[in-house]
């Protein structure tokens, strides 16, 4: 018996027991988070930006300087602008109009958004605000658009702490083509477009229309020369990329993409000009196995903020 004490003292002392860790760690962690919340998804990684880019300062308006005001004319070119989201200030209603559908759907809009005036104005007063055009009793005004200046779009990238992935546009003359670029530009993190101020696109109704919602919260600056803007960038430290059919390098070869960089899209028959040509530090191409000779600006630009948007993640 003394023996068998013996051997019981050699022991430390009581043993001590798992304090319920083994029975916790037989529990359930409840149900698998979304995909959205999980760190290294996928959709972890889009909401993060979507969010980073909700929560970006605002771009400074104005610096760029104002486009006119606009009128879009006619029932249904007013109705499907106020469909798609277009500023405008005021409704102008023919008095004693037909009162058909697009009539009240145009009203009902401009009441369900708010801060439009609705104006009650005679046949004689709509011929004159229209130069004579068939505006069948629908005027609405567009408030002119504030452009900013090209270096607001890199100081408010560098600002949020990223690198700035910024769009120039040379030569592109249809406004839809503009919307849609900013509208890619919104949608893989891209922090703003640049246009020239003459012989370009502008920031119309049409434009509004096609960036589908984009054009509120992606700024759009214009540049009195193009070309002193793109140099104006280089000194800054950021990469200039122009896109040609002839372009020495394929877009997925270019390492640049990963940095600082503007990308500089031509018009889709001309391309681009001789001295933007010449400013830009690369001209890459995009392969096209289909046999396409050229692509629109919209598509063109999409393609490489994709790519763009892809090495940054």
């Amino acid at each position: 018996m003394a023996a068998n004490n013996r051997r019981m003292s050699g022991k430390k002392g009581a043993q001590v027991g798992s304090g319920g860790q083994r029975r916790r760690g037989l529990e359930g962690k409840g149900p698998t988070p979304p995909a959205e919340m999980r760190k290294g998804h996928k959709k972890n990684r889009l909401a993060t930006a979507k969010a980073k880019q909700t929560a970006r300062r605002p771009v400074p308006r104005g610096r760029g300087g104002k486009s006119p005001s606009e009128l879009v004319v006619g029932r249904n070119p007013v109705v499907e602008a106020l469909r798609g989201g277009v500023p405008a200030s005021t409704l102008y209603v023919q008095q004693f109009i037909d009162n058909d559908e697009r009539v009240r759907e145009a009203l009902q809009l401009a009441a369900e958004r708010g801060g439009i005036n609705l104006m009650e104005a005679p046949r004689p007063e709509l011929d004159r605000m229209t130069n004579g055009l068939n505006h069948q009793g629908l005027v609405l005004q567009v408030p002119p658009y504030e452009y900013a200046h090209p270096e607001d779009l890199a100081n408010a990238a560098y600002d949020d702490g990223e690198d700035p992935l910024i769009v120039a546009l040379d030569g592109v003359t249809d406004p839809r083509n503009l919307g849609a670029v900013v509208r890619s530009v919104s949608a893989f993190g891209g922090h703003g477009v640049v246009v020239p101020e003459r012989r370009a696109a502008g920031m119309t109704a049409g434009a509004w229309k096609t960036s589908a919602g984009a054009a509120a919260r992606t700024p759009v600056a214009r540049a009195t020369n193009l070309t002193r803007a793109l140099e104006a960038y280089k000194k800054a430290g950021i990469t200039i990329v122009g896109l040609a059919a002839d372009g020495e390098t394929e877009i997925g070869e270019l390492a640049a993409l990963s940095g600082p960089v503007v990308v500089v899209v031509g018009s889709e028959g001309k391309g681009l000009s001789r001295l933007v040509g010449e400013t830009c530090d690369h001209r890459v191409r995009i392969p096209m196995p289909g046999g396409a000779e050229s692509l629109n600006a919209g598509v063109a630009a999409g393609i490489v903020l994709y790519e763009a948007a892809r090495r940054r993640t």
